[in-house]
């Protein structure tokens, strides 16, 4: 295993912390959170059950045996645990790199607390060096797209992809984001957008950060 591997595998240990007993546990999407299901899986008659950001975690998980519930079947999700493309001080976040930033969106405005897990290297001072993801509807790609420029962003049709919604998505390069909530704000209100990759306004409530070394809590 390589050390960014091992990395992701250590914050998605810590992570388990985090569950507690009857909670449903609302699941994301990537790498990081592959790790989180393995650790999962011993605690599946523990908890109430799970809601999954995307079909490939709903099959993760259903393939280790863990409840998957349906959102609209579920009243109380007490956390949401999942990872990011970027973070920065004010635990905002830029996600999506994995292609399911509409669920993750919804499931982390449905939750009590959002819980996010990343390697170090995932920490920076200003979003945008990773580019930024955004879920539009397939008629409205050149649409959006002039409308991205208008911002000095560079926006990318994601080659070959379609999201679990059937949407496509642009990937948005050479951005400084220095206002996150304004900016996402103006996006999400482009005819065409379903959703842009900033969770701003809901941020995550804490960051479980590993290191060569250890794991570091970052907290609003």
């Amino acid at each position: 295993m390589n050390n960014s591997d091992s990395k992701k595998q250590a914050v998605a240990r810590a992570a388990i912390d985090f569950v507690e007993y009857d909670d449903v546990i609302g699941v994301g999407t990537g790498s990081t959170v592959d790790f989180f299901i393995d650790f999962l899986k011993p605690l599946k008659n523990k908890i109430s059950g799970t809601v999954a950001s995307s079909l490939s975690t709903q099959q993760k998980l259903e393939a280790n045996g863990i409840r998957v519930l349906d959102l609209n079947d579920v009243s109380d999700i007490p956390i949401y645990i999942d990872g990011a493309d970027e973070v920065n001080n004010n635990l905002q976040l830029i996600k999506g790199g994995g292609g399911a930033l509409t669920r993750e969106k919804i499931i982390a405005g449905a939750s009590k607390k959002f819980l996010c897990i990343v390697d170090d290297s995932k920490i920076v001072d200003i979003l945008g060096k990773f580019p930024l993801p955004i879920e539009v509807l397939p008629m409205a790609r050149s649409y959006v797209a002039r409308e991205i420029i208008r911002y000095k962003g560079m926006p990318a049709l994601r080659e070959g992809f379609i999201t679990d919604n059937s949407n496509i998505i642009l990937d948005v390069n050479h951005l400084e984001i220095m206002e996150p909530i304004t900016l996402e704000k103006e996006l999400n209100q482009i005819a065409g957008v379903v959703t842009v990759g900033l969770f701003a306004e809901r941020g995550a409530d804490k960051v479980l950060v590993s290191s060569d070394n250890d794991i570091i809590e970052l907290n609003k």
